[in-house]
């Protein structure tokens, strides 16, 4: 069985501002709940073939994984893949301008989960959204307060 976790919202902020805090990975333990620390395994900034150390923690689990981008429009599409974890998964981000200041991001998470992680689909499935959801309301948060000459 696959995970396939699709999410989004809208952020009062131009697209611009928006995917350059959400690409940036030093970004992700700011907003991602479950991210615990990130690490450059490949000299910055973030570009095709970058690859990024993440700690996180899931489903009360410890889990380790580095991922690689494999496409990078800054200011469309970013995605990521595992190089190296517990299983194949994509994490992929997508932005649309709504208008001058407004921007809706679409996260979306999916991979095949093996071992005990494969009996765990449907609850991981679950858990996956909701975590989702609170992070991009976060993610929301965050770059709503900040002025625009905040990085």
């Amino acid at each position: 069985m696959s995970v396939d976790v699709k999410t989004s919202i809208e952020i009062n902020r131009p697209c611009g501002e928006v995917a350059a805090f959400t690409n940036g990975p030093d970004n992700a333990p700011k907003w991602y709940v479950n991210i615990q620390t990130m690490k450059w395994q490949t000299n910055p900034p973030l570009q095709l073939g970058s690859k990024c150390a993440f700690v996180a923690h899931f489903l009360g689990r410890r889990m380790e994984y580095v991922y690689e981008v494999v496409h990078y429009d800054p200011l469309k599409r970013l995605v990521m893949r595992t190089a190296d974890g517990p299983f194949p998964m994509e994490t992929s981000y997508t932005y649309q301008e709504l208008g001058s200041n407004r921007t809706q991001v679409n996260l979306r998470n999916r991979g095949k989960p093996a071992g005990f992680s494969k009996l765990m689909s449907p609850l991981m499935s679950i858990a996956m959204r909701r975590a989702n959801n609170k992070d991009l309301a976060l993610l929301k948060k965050i770059i709503e307060s900040r002025t625009s000459d905040k990085t």
